[in-house]
């Protein structure tokens, strides 16, 4: 079983709009070698081993996959 902690309804929903509308971010990544202040544009969120994901690229052009219970908004 995974140690996975959903995320609120309504932030989860927000980052499915940032997909949809291809709109940037500032997310604070809590854990991991990401650790800080990022600002990403959405790409996907997803299920995948008992948890679920954001597939995300950086001002860079950096892809980043991170677990959702890592964020903070």
């Amino acid at each position: 079983m995974s140690d996975y902690r959903p995320i609120a309804c309504a932030d989860h929903e927000r980052l499915e709009f940032a997909v949809l509308k291809r709109q940037w971010l500032d997310v604070t990544v809590k854990a991991g070698d990401r650790a800080g202040r990022q600002r990403v544009l959405p790409l996907d969120v997803y299920t995948r081993d008992g948890a679920e994901w954001l597939r995300a690229e950086t001002e860079s052009g950096e892809q980043l996959t991170l677990r959702l219970d890592s964020l903070r908004f």
